[in-house]
């Protein structure tokens, strides 16, 4: 077994490691939730932590780690008469993002439900990680429903569990931490709500901090027991400190000033509900407590505002998360009290402890005040409808078009049952979902259906020689549930860049589509991919991601100008979809192509367009061109490209409101009936 690397030996990321202690002390505080860049320690900072927290005392034999000072009524292993007990260390539990509903809540035990005729509860995750910590990585890609049942059972500190004629309810109190890379995608604003506290994490970009990060890490691999060894006062002293915070934490005091700075806090930033009010009061209580001190100070809600706030005023995912520092000192001043008990501070970022791990705010993440994205270079004119640069620009590339203001889209749906990606989109075959039905496993049983497998079994009892209670089953008996949920689906635009697109009422109308697509992709757990063409060539600016906010981004900044390369745009499309056909066969795609048509550029342009078109309506790919095409003249490109393609041609203005996404239904409904 590997020696996990002390926690105290983690060099910087202040706020993941004081967010960590403050659960540690308080886990009503409802857990962490750490985003950041791959490589940044999260793990090893999370797996750390489990070595500081105090030992715990269990009723020996109970599997669901019962305190014998206060054994839970309610235990499915109790009445426990408590006659011995033991004392374990604080368990920190792994839920895999491959993990099953029965692995992490319980179900039915079937080998003793078959064997020997009883009804018996097996214990999922929820019961291991009682009193300990439940840690899951990349929980962006966790399944939605199971990230709602353990966030259910951490808010309510119980797992209840009804299923397969099983009633239980056990204790279920952890501390709560996930961990997650942005770029893999988001998780639901909904979810993001359910975590106490939210930490971004990067890595240092300081030299001398980068190396002794490095000299810490080879130390630790060289020789780990002597490492440990080293840091073995400095995790003796936190270990004691997080015991001394604990008890002390029911004897401080949150004063009507503190009090009003948190409500006043949360309403100035306008975040939704009662929740963050709730979080914040408990974190600065935790945080007095780590601090030494029975009173809550105007600091205490400022440290808790940073960590309590930054996600929960996000409405979309293409909103900047963090705070904006000025207002809130602003805030707190304008509330401060006079009572001694949150008001004599003077809201400044120092570090409530200066000599503990904990530290100060991260800085301000708010992007410019227009919300407009980086680089983006206000245009000096309107250029012409046939792409010519207004006067001081190139007529290559124009700058950057700002999107319209996005809107709701209908439902996209694939008609059919697929066998995708979990996901909230179409009808899908999955591991997850209600069942539907039983059949004969194909290779390894993964969902047993207990009801069809005794229905096969029963008939063969007599012949078996059955004698006590439980029912002989052979293999050919066990039946594999089949179940029915939904499926993410593979969106990719394929967006024509060039000079006939230049005109910017037209380009910002497209752009305000397409985010308005992304929204929907984001809330549907889509995957989307983003293709552009202009000049002589075609790109992927975006390979297929459930990150849509990384989309958002490359369509904000996405000049125009050029020749109209449309086949080199298809072709581009193609070889993205048959790449990811090799990745991920099951997944379902839709072409989103939107242009004007014209193609432009090398030998007969509009007829190597058109067979390059065929390629998708050959292998049934359901698509839908936008036509952008405007002016007097119309030569009618992009519906005879929409005829290539097997797919239909709606015109830019049918883009508002949501008559794109009616669109976009129907014709996957028309792709997949014709094939």
């Amino acid at each position: 077994m590997s020696t996990p690397f002390p926690f105290t030996a983690v060099v910087g990321q202040d706020d993941l490691r004081l967010a960590l202690l403050l659960n540690a002390v308080s886990p009503a505080v409802g857990g962490v939730l750490v985003r950041g860049e791959k490589g940044t320690a999260k793990s090893t900072a999370v797996r750390a932590l489990s070595a500081l927290l105090p030992a715990v005392d269990v009723v020996t034999g109970c599997r669901f780690s019962c305190d014998p000072a206060a054994p839970d009524p309610a235990c499915p292993d109790g009445p426990h008469e408590v006659e011995a007990s033991s004392t374990r260390p604080a368990r920190m539990v792994e839920l895999p993002v491959g993990a099953s509903e029965d692995r992490l809540v319980g179900a039915l035990d079937i080998e003793r439900a078959l064997s020997e005729g009883v009804k018996a509860f097996e214990p999922g995750l929820l019961a291991d990680a009682h009193r300990g910590i439940l840690y899951v990585d990349e929980v962006n890609l966790l399944h939605d429903h199971l990230v709602d049942l353990l966030l259910d059972a951490a808010a309510m500190g119980a797992s209840y569990v009804e299923r397969e004629g099983v009633s239980v309810r056990h204790a279920a109190r952890f501390l709560l931490v996930g961990t997650m890379n942005p770029e893999e995608g988001e998780l639901r604003p909904q979810l993001l709500d359910r975590f106490g506290l939210t930490v971004e994490v990067a890595a240092s970009r300081e030299p001398d901090q980068r190396v002794e990060v490095v000299r810490r890490r080879l130390a630790h691999d060289d020789d780990p027991a002597a490492f440990v060894a080293r840091w073995a006062d400095e995790e003796a002293e936190v270990r004691a400190r997080i015991v001394a915070a604990r008890a002390l934490l029911p004897s401080v005091r949150l004063g009507d000033g503190a009090l009003r700075q948190i409500a006043a806090t949360c309403a100035a930033f306008e975040v939704d509900g009662m929740r963050a009010d709730i979080v914040m009061a408990r974190t600065a209580t935790a945080l007095a407590a780590w601090a030494g001190r029975t009173d809550v100070l105007a600091e205490d809600v400022r440290q808790a505002a940073l960590l309590a706030l930054p996600h929960r005023r996000r409405r979309n995912p293409f909103d900047a998360p963090g705070l904006d520092e000025d207002k809130l000192d602003d805030t707190l001043e304008e509330f401060s009290g006079s009572d001694g008990d949150g008001g004599d501070s003077d809201g400044s970022d120092d570090d409530p402890d200066p000599d503990g791990p904990g530290g100060g705010g991260r800085p301000p993440q708010e992007g410019p005040d227009d919300g407009s994205p980086a680089g983006d270079v206000p245009a000096q004119g309107e250029p012409s409808e046939d792409g010519q640069a207004p006067a001081g620009q190139s007529a290559a590339e124009q700058s950057p078009v700002r999107a319209a203001e996005p809107f709701r889209t209908k439902v996209l749906r694939v008609p059919g049952l697929g066998e995708g990606a979990a996901g909230r989109r179409s009808r899908a075959r999955t591991e997850h979902g209600r069942t539907t039905g039983s059949r004969r496993p194909r290779g390894t049983l993964t969902k047993l259906h207990l009801a069809a497998t005794v229905q096969a079994a029963a008939p063969h009892q007599l012949a078996r020689g059955r004698s006590g209670r439980g029912l002989v089953v052979r293999r050919d008996d066990l039946r594999q549930a089949t179940r029915e949920g939904r499926e993410g689906n593979l969106v990719l635009f394929v967006v024509d860049a060039s000079g006939s697109m230049a005109a910017r009422q037209r380009m910002s109308a497209v752009k305000g589509a397409v985010l308005s697509l992304l929204l929907d992709a984001y809330q549907r757990r889509d995957k989307v991919g983003l293709v552009t063409f202009r000049g002589s060539a075609a790109e992927v600016a975006l390979p297929p991601t459930s990150s849509v906010d990384a989309a958002a981004v490359r369509l904000e900044s996405l000049p125009t100008g050029g020749r109209t390369p449309l086949s080199a745009g298809l072709l581009r499309a193609h070889e993205v979809l048959r790449v990811e056909r090799l990745r991920d066969s099951a997944r379902r795609p839709l072409v989103v192509v939107v242009t004007d048509g014209r193609a432009t550029g090398g030998p007969e342009p509009v007829a190597t367009a058109g067979r390059a078109a065929r390629l998708f309506a050959a292998e049934g790919v359901a698509s839908v061109v936008v036509d952008c095409e405007s002016g007097p003249v119309r030569l009618g490109l992009a519906g005879q490209l929409a005829g290539e393609l097997g797919g239909t041609a709606v015109t830019l203005d049918a883009l508002r409101a949501d008559s794109l996404a009616g669109l976009v239904r129907d014709v996957q409904g028309t792709s997949r009936r014709a094939a």
